[in-house]
């Protein structure tokens, strides 16, 4: 199983990563982070096969997929 790191004060909340994901386990996070964005989280008991979909999608480099 791979980790996957969101850096939230990079993500400005496209939403580009999430329909990429086919275990759907990216969503939009409830807080807000330093530029005043909701940014994607990774879901609580959501799975990364380290495909690394989402990390190609996210124009902000922010996702990183750690096998």
């Amino acid at each position: 199983m791979a980790v996957i790191k969101i850096k939230e004060n990079y993500c400005k909340g496209c939403l580009l990563c999430v329909p990429v994901c086919h275990h759907n386990s990216l969503v939009i996070s409830e807080t807000l982070n330093d530029q005043g964005l909701y940014p994607v989280r990774f879901k609580e008991g959501g799975k990364c096969d380290g495909c690394k979909k989402c990390a190609i999608m996210c124009p902000d480099v922010a996702i990183e997929i750690y096998n």
